[in-house]
């Protein structure tokens, strides 16, 4: 099995690169190819994949915490 990347883009969805299952509440699984985004803002009129429509009207930049210096 391939490691699965999960990257947190600024100001837009979740990429996900890998081998990955995305199913739903019912455990249907969706159609994905080995790299898709999932929405984030809530707006895509494909969720959950992103369409794009946060462009220009969501914002948000996330960065992990830095590794402490000793």
């Amino acid at each position: 099995m391939s490691k699965v990347t999960i990257k947190v883009n600024d100001n837009g969805s979740y990429r996900i690169t890998g081998d990955v299952e995305l199913v739903d509440a019912e455990g249907n699984p969706f159609v994905t190819k080995p790299t898709f985004s999932l929405c984030r803002c809530g707006r895509s009129s494909n969720a959950p994949f992103c369409d794009g429509s946060h462009k220009g009207v969501f914002e948000s930049v996330v960065r992990a915490p830095k590794p402490a210096k000793d």
